[in-house]
This record gives C-alpha cells, structure tokens and sequence, in this order.
C-alpha cells in the first residue's frame, strides 16, 4: 500500500492502480464515458482528466498509475470547464432524440449532461449521419448516437477474442464498423450492447414501446445449457421485453446468444404448455397425471416385448444437473438400459 492525497484527503491505495481505481477505493467519483472495469483503460472520453502537483498539464486517470505521496485534485474550476465543453462537443454530434431513444434514462451521456447542466447544443454545424443498414435479427446499430468511447471494440477483442468491429477512417469521419463497413456479421453475442453507454447499439427484439420504469425485473438462471449464467428479464404483463445480465454474478454480466436474445420460446404460440396425447388420430391435451400413466404403461409394454435396450431417454442441456441426474438415473436402474443423451442445440 502506498499514500497518495486526493483532494486535499490523505488515502492507503494498493501501489499499481491507476489515479481512477484510487480515487474510487477513496470514495470520490470522478466521471467517465469510456471506462469500463473489465476492460483495459483507453483515456479516449478524457473526462476523467485531474490535475496532479508537478504535472503541467490535466491527465487522465483511467490511464495514469498512482505513485508515492501523490497529490491529486480532482474537482477543480479548471476540469469542470473541460469537461463541460466536452460533454457540448459530445452533444453537438449527437441526435437530440432522448425521449424517443431505446436507452433514454440508462443513457450515460444523458446522465452526463444532465450531471453538468448541458441542457441544449451550444455548438452548431455539420453532424455526422449514417445510414441504418444491418440486416440480423439480433442488433441494431445507430452510428449516429456512438461517441466513440471504444467499449463495444474492446470487449469484443479482449472478452470475446473475435475482433469483428474496428475503428475505421480519421477525423470527422472516424466510425466504428466491422471490414469494409459490411453488415455486422459475427457471434451476436451482445456484449458489445451490453457495455455501450448511448443508445448507438441496442437489441432488434426488445419491445421498442415499453419503458424503463414500465417493466418489472426478475433475475433467474439461463435455461438454455448447464453453465448457470445468471440473467435479468425485464417483464411487462408476463411477457419477457428484454434480457440482460448483473455484473458480480459467475458470468459478470456476459452471456452467449442464447442467453441474450433466444427468449422468444417462452411465449411462443406454438410452446406446448399441457401434455398431449394421440387419440383417435389427434393430440389431445390431457393432465399431467393421465400422462404420466399412459407414458409408464407404453414403457412397461416396450420392455416386455422387446427388452430394456429398446428403449432410449433423451434429456436436455436446459434442465437443471439435478433435473437431468434423476433422468439419467431412471433410465439406467428404473428402464435398465444405458441409452441415454441429452440434446444442447439451441
């Protein structure tokens, strides 16, 4: 542990950290846009400049390591006005839409404006427009509202390791895009959606009407195989509208495709919610207790007739290990027979 002052406060911070974890562990928030705790520092944002005794200059604290008896200030007259006239020039690109936009009142830039009182756009000109043209089911992509703060490359390069966006041109025209600006074709994992914090990247399948305050949160567990990721459906009158997931879970708050965007199971038209069975030609729906005997006198039957290994149990990978040890365990004592998988397509 080493000393460093912050704001005039002596702190103990673990000797390596950066000027921003140190000013955090003290309990002093300094603001950022392109920060993002999994991720390696970028200093793109610059809001987190501060001012350190013996540097000319303000620095960004997401990228400067604290050392000994380092004297920082974080608030002061000077940095508020730099991060004012960023948080403009922000705004002064960006499409004044926020009560229509998918991510108004989770939006950091919003929060950001409305931190500093930037109420209007103070800086008129030419503002970068981008047409719409991603054609996969799982993403859309609205360029107009990216501030360029680098998280969506980042976790997909660093997180994910596929690399299927890049910052691409220089200057005024500078975008971030996959190769050759071609329609995003990658895993759609949505990590990139996950940590962007405008409105530039958000999920083609949530229900674009409901807002914020209208769904109710329920967290629970991915059905879809056995890792356990912990997920949060947004609900509004029993239907699901969106997923997402909690950082300081087992997953930190990433999930596959699956766990993302694949809910539209759950209220399916077509998803069986009672047992059926074949009666003069056609299922019927019937209770789960006529079920349940009809399934063990047909079993029973088989066996007789054929033996134990005519028989087979497929399970599946969205059960739980409990759900899917008792299968596994009827089939191979109750059935007699080792004829048994499970199925872990989507």
């Amino acid at each position: 542990m080493i000393q460093v002052t912050i704001n005039g406060i002596q702190a103990s911070v673990p000797e390596g950290v950066t000027v921003l974890s140190a000013a955090r562990t003290a309990g002093v928030a300094i603001p950022t846009l392109c920060h993002h705790p999994r991720l390696t520092p970028f200093g793109g944002c610059r809001l987190c400049i501060v001012e350190i005794k013996g540097i000319p200059r303000p620095v960004t604290a997401c990228t400067t390591p604290v050392t000994p008896n380092m004297e920082i200030q974080t608030h002061t007259p000077l940095l508020e006005k730099l991060r004012t006239t960023i948080i403009k020039l922000l705004l002064s690109d960006h499409p004044m839409d926020c009560l229509t936009c998918d991510k108004s009142g989770g939006c950091e830039l919003q929060d950001l404006a409305r931190m500093y009182g930037v109420r209007e756009n103070e800086h008129k000109g030419e503002r970068r427009v981008y047409q719409k043209q991603d054609a996969n089911p799982f993403l859309v992509r609205d360029m107009e509202k990216c501030v360029m703060c680098g998280r969506c490359v980042k976790i997909c390069e660093e997180i994910q390791g596929v690399s299927a966006i890049n910052f691409a041109y220089r200057g005024f025209k500078s975008k971030i895009c996959p190769p050759y600006e071609r329609d995003l074709d990658c895993e759609f994992c949505g990590q990139c959606v996950s940590v962007c914090p405008t409105g530039a990247l958000t999920g083609r399948m949530w229900d674009k009407d409901l807002f914020r305050k209208e769904t109710q949160k329920v967290d629970t567990v991915c059905s879809y195989c056995g890792t356990g990721c912990r997920i949060t459906l947004h609900v509004n009158e029993n239907r699901i509208v969106k997923v997402d997931a909690k950082s300081n879970t087992p997953n930190d708050g990433l999930l596959c495709v699956k766990g993302r965007f694949g809910y539209g199971f759950v209220g399916h038209k077509d998803r069986l919610k009672k047992p059926l069975i074949k009666k003069d030609g056609k299922f019927t729906e019937v209770s789960w207790d006529e079920a349940v005997a009809y399934t063990a006198a047909r079993l029973k039957e088989v066996k007789a007739k054929h033996g134990a290994d005519a028989i087979g149990g497929l399970s599946s990978a969205r059960c739980t290990n409990e759900d899917n040890y008792v299968f596994q365990k009827f089939i191979r004592a109750g059935v007699g027979t080792n004829n048994v998988d499970h199925c872990a397509r989507l």
